[in-house]
C-alpha cells in the first residue's frame, strides 16, 4: 500500500486538523470529528456527513451558502449518533436544523437516533434522504437506492435557501423535490484501497470496468469490457435519462463527477460526450459541474448526475456560495 499517511487509525483526525489549518472559515470539534463554520448566523442550520474517504464531501462544502457542519465518520464508516448530535447542538440557532442524509443503512439509523436526541432536548430537526443512485435498488450498504454524488446539489440548494431565510419546512420540501428529480449512475475502472485494509476493495481485470458501483467500493450491477468515453457516457446517460424521462425543451443541471483518480482531462471528455447526447434529445444544460465532488478515495472512474431543473431550484443553485471546495460568485 502506497499512501501519504501516518498511522491508519489517525487518518480522519489528522485530515480534519490539516483542513482547518488551511481554512480560517472553519472550526473543528476534534473529539466528535465535526467540521463547522467558524461563525454561525441565525437561520436554519444545514448538516450532512457520513464516512470519510469521499473528499471533498462533506467537510469541503462547509461554508456560506452550503453546509453549516459536516460530521465525519471513519473511512467508509457512518458517524455515531453522538457525533451527529454534537453537530446539531452546535449549529442550532433556534430556527431548526435540517439533516441531509445519504441512503446508507448506518447513516440513516445513526442520524435518526441523533434527531431523536435533539427532539428530547427541544431542538427542532428535520431530514432529507438522498437516494439518487439509479444503478440498483439495494446493496449491502443500503435498503433502496444509494445516496451518491447528487447529494452535493442538495447541499447547494438547501444551503442557499437557508441563507435566504427560508423556513425549515420550505427547505425540506424543496430539497425532497430535488431528490425526486435527480438521478446518478457511475462506473469504475479499478478499485480503491482503504488505509486500514491496505488491499484493493475488489479485483478488476485490466480490460474490464465495473458498472453501477457505489462510493464505498461495493460491487456494481455488472462488469463489461472497458469502452471509450463516448460509449461510457452513452451507457450511463441511457440509464439516467430513462429514469428521469426528460422531454425535449427541459433543462438540467449536469454533474460529471470523478471518483478520485480520474484526470480532469478524462472528465472533460465525458462531459463533452454528455452534452452531445443531451443536445440530440433537445435537452438544455442550465448548469454544468465537472470535477471530483464525491469520491471513493483513489478510485478511477466517474459518475453522471442529472437534475431536472424546476423554477424553484434555479435561483438557489446559482446563489453565492463560499466553501473550501465549492464557490459560486
Amino acid at each position: 500500500m502506497k499512501k501519504l499517511i501516518n498511522n491508519p487509525e489517525n487518518v480522519v483526525k489528522e485530515m480534519l486538523q490539516g483542513l482547518v489549518l488551511a481554512n480560517s472559515h472553519l472550526q473543528l470539534f476534534a473529539e466528535e470529528s465535526v467540521i463547522a463554520r467558524a461563525n454561525f448566523t441565525k437561520k436554519v442550520g444545514i448538516i450532512s456527513g457520513g464516512g470519510s474517504g469521499h473528499e471533498p464531501a462533506h467537510a469541503g462544502y462547509v461554508g456560506f451558502g452550503m453546509l453549516d457542519a459536516a460530521v465525519c465518520g471513519e473511512v467508509f464508516t457512518s458517524p455515531t449518533p453522538f457525533q451527529v448530535y454534537k453537530a446539531i447542538e452546535e449549529v442550532n440557532q433556534g430556527d431548526g436544523v435540517l439533516l441531509v442524509i445519504k441512503n446508507y443503512t448506518g447513516d440513516v439509523l445513526n442520524f435518526e437516533m441523533a434527531m431523536d436526541m435533539a427532539r428530547d432536548n427541544n431542538i427542532k430537526v428535520a431530514s432529507v434522504l438522498v437516494d439518487d443512485d439509479v444503478a440498483m435498488e439495494n446493496s449491502t450498504y443500503t435498503v433502496g437506492k444509494r445516496g451518491v454524488a447528487g447529494t452535493v446539489l442538495v447541499h447547494k440548494i438547501a444551503g442557499s435557501l437557508a441563507e435566504q431565510g427560508a423556513s425549515i419546512e420550505t427547505i425540506q420540501k424543496i430539497a425532497t423535490d430535488v431528490v425526486a428529480n435527480m438521478a446518478t449512475m457511475g462506473l469504475s475502472l479499478g478499485a480503491c484501497m482503504t488505509p486500514a485494509s491496505g488491499k484493493p476493495s475488489f479485483d478488476l481485470p485490466e480490460n474490464e470496468m465495473e458498472v453501477g458501483l457505489g462510493i464505498h467500493g461495493e460491487p456494481g450491477i455488472y462488469r463489461t469490457k472497458i469502452a471509450s468515453a463516448k460509449d461510457c457516457a452513452e451507457l450511463l446517460m441511457d440509464k439516467v435519462l430513462n429514469h428521469l424521462k426528460l422531454n425535449a425543451g427541459e433543462e438540467v443541471c449536469l454533474l460529471v463527477n470523478g471518483l478520485g483518480a480520474t484526470p480532469l482531462m478524462e472528465l472533460d471528455i465525458m462531459n463533452y460526450e454528455c452534452h452531445k447526447i443531451l443536445a440530440t434529445k433537445g435537452i438544455k444544460v442550465f448548469k454544468n459541474l465537472v470535477g471530483n465532488y464525491m469520491t471513493a478515495l483513489e478510485m478511477p472512474g466517474a459518475s453522471i448526475t442529472l437534475l431536472r431543473m424546476k423554477a424553484e431550484f434555479k435561483e438557489p443553485l446559482l446563489a453565492k456560495a463560499n466553501t473550501t471546495f465549492y464557490k459560486e460568485v
